[in-house]
């Protein structure tokens, strides 16, 4: 029933944004351009920060970025640690949504004509120094409307200034060109507050420089917020919060929701959302082992118990242990593991195991617990992937499952491989052929799909990510001839026999101007005998 509940919460989110509560851009791909096999995987991670915009994506390189733009590594949130561990083991692309709860930002206040002038900063959070400073440079003397609003971002580290707006000629009379509202309405360090002075701010000096601006300091320092609840990290899509905040990218492959704390497990509600988020986006979910899973037999009761049952959803036991640190309680490597799966995409292939040579911990980390060989078979039957030491002494994951959990509905996709081949191919495909929802000529757009996806499907298969050759495709333009129609659009049938499965895999994509739908099918016999 909360499963149920969820699912149609969710939807109804999602129906939100198509029927215009939310805005997603996407691009197109120029038409007929090659589908390229070779592409960087990219990672997505929710959590809570020292600072840093909210509910914004960013996208980061390497971890300075991380530390200049968020704040680095903060005791409250494990989110810092796994971001460093992204980086570290061998991640390129990440996104990082920061989210809050209650969180403050900071506030100036300018004495004005008739009033104050109440200033908020953007990014809440206890280390965001703001400062502002008026002056009526360039004014004209019998000008008793406008002024001059120049506002910094000083790095808490260094105190030098890390950003800076100069805003001339404002004012604070609503109906005039030049209204601060307006103004600071595409501002990234503040926002003014209503309601606003009658007339315009008093110039702000300094008396130790009679001859620059006077810089105003916040009277109410920003506040960090109360810790993550669930609901924080689910957000809203109306709002674009959250999860939700991830909508304003185009694609992510990989989804980690750090845990609140060392000790601490994300509930239910954020894990089954998250879920059903990286279903709608095929995108795959890493999962922490929650802290109880001391022991393998715990970790396969509590999955059994759990009931969780995912092909979009990767876990592992156990957590891992510093090598140096006796006695500190195990940790999540959520975030190490999502570094290992963007290496192993660019070395050998998202449709190659995870047994792969040079796929490996940093040596600072090994297995907090021993698995036997019988309990390892039974972790992997049960969708669970298991962190050994290596021949080298360095921990490895192994395993190479899904959270399937042997499905009839979904065997190919207990594999880790197959489904992550899959997920990868669907959003490939997905990318590159959405210009033919906009095509007239319906018998052509199918030749062309056919042909570009072909081309695609030989690439994939020289690179070894089939079993042989044998792969078919076939599209289906013409569900609907009224272009006017929203849900007119294309259906491409595919079927190919992933490396290392026992079975072919038959997808249907059905793409429409309102987004891409993706579904497992049966119907190779019949794609073979059209070929």
């Amino acid at each position: 029933m909360q499963r149920a509940i969820a699912e149609n919460n969710l939807a109804e989110a999602f129906q939100g944004l198509k029927s215009g509560r939310g805005i997603t851009v996407s691009e197109i791909a120029p038409m007929d351009e090659a589908i390229g096999v070779e592409t960087e995987t990219t990672a997505a991670f929710v959590g809570r920060t020292l600072r840093g915009p909210l509910n914004t994506p960013v996208l980061l390189e390497n971890f300075a970025e991380f530390k200049r733009r968020f704040g680095g590594i903060w005791h409250r949130s494990s989110l810092g640690p796994a971001v460093e561990q992204f980086f570290e083991h061998g991640g390129r692309r990440l996104y990082v949504v920061r989210v809050a709860n209650n969180a403050r930002g900071a506030m100036i206040c300018i004495p004005a004509q008739q009033g104050v002038l109440v200033l908020r900063a953007r990014e809440p959070g206890s280390t965001e120094r703001i400062r502002a400073a008026v002056d009526y440079d360039g004014i004209a003397d019998d000008d008793r409307e406008h002024f001059n609003l120049t506002l910094q971002r000083v790095a808490p580290e260094s105190g030098l200034v890390a950003d800076q707006e100069i805003y001339t000629g404002l004012t604070c009379r609503p109906r005039d060109r030049a209204f601060i509202g307006h103004a600071l309405g595409n501002s990234d360090l503040v926002e003014p507050q209503f309601p606003l002075p009658g007339g315009r701010p008093l110039p702000t000096t300094d008396p130790a420089n009679r001859f620059g601006p006077g810089y105003v300091s916040p009277v109410q320092p920003g506040s960090d917020g109360s810790a993550l609840t669930d609901y924080d990290l689910i957000g809203s899509a109306v709002a674009g919060s959250g999860l939700f905040a991830l909508n304003q990218i185009e694609y992510f492959d990989l989804l980690y929701l750090p845990p609140p704390g060392p000790q601490k497990d994300l509930g239910p509600a954020a894990i089954l959302a998250a879920e059903l988020y990286c279903r709608r986006r095929s995108a795959m979910l890493i999962m922490d082992p929650p802290v109880h899973w001391d022991t393998a037999a715990r970790a396969i009761d509590g999955v059994r118990a759990a009931g969780y049952a995912s092909s979009n959803t990767m876990t592992y036991f156990p957590r891992v242990a510093g090598r140096d640190q006796n006695g500190s309680p195990p940790r999540a490597v959520g975030g190490a593991i999502a570094g290992l799966l963007c290496k192993l995409d660019r070395r050998h292939g998202p449709w190659m195991g995870l047994d792969q040579a040079g796929l490996h911990f940093n040596r600072t980390l090994i297995p907090a617990t021993a698995c036997t060989d019988d309990e390892y078979a039974h972790l992997v039957r049960e969708g669970i992937n298991v962190i050994d030491s290596g021949p080298n002494g360095q921990a490895v994951l192994q395993g190479s499952v899904t959270l399937a959990r042997m499905s009839q509905m979904e065997r190919n996709f207990c594999s880790l491989p197959v489904r992550r081949l899959c997920l990868a191919m669907t959003n490939a495909i997905e990318r590159a052929t959405r210009w033919s929802v906009f095509e007239p000529n319906e018998a052509r757009v199918a030749e062309r799909i056919q042909a570009q996806i072909h081309a695609y499907l030989s690439s994939l298969a020289d690179a070894g990510a089939f079993a042989d050759d044998q792969f078919h495709v076939q599209c289906d333009a013409g569900l609907h001839t009224d272009v006017r129609d929203p849900q007119r659009g294309v259906t491409i049938l595919l079927s190919f026999p992933p490396a290392g499965a026992k079975h072919a895999v038959s997808l249907t994509l059905h793409q429409t101007v309102t987004g891409c739908r993706v579904a497992a099918t049966a119907f190779a016999p019949a794609m073979a005998r059209c070929a």
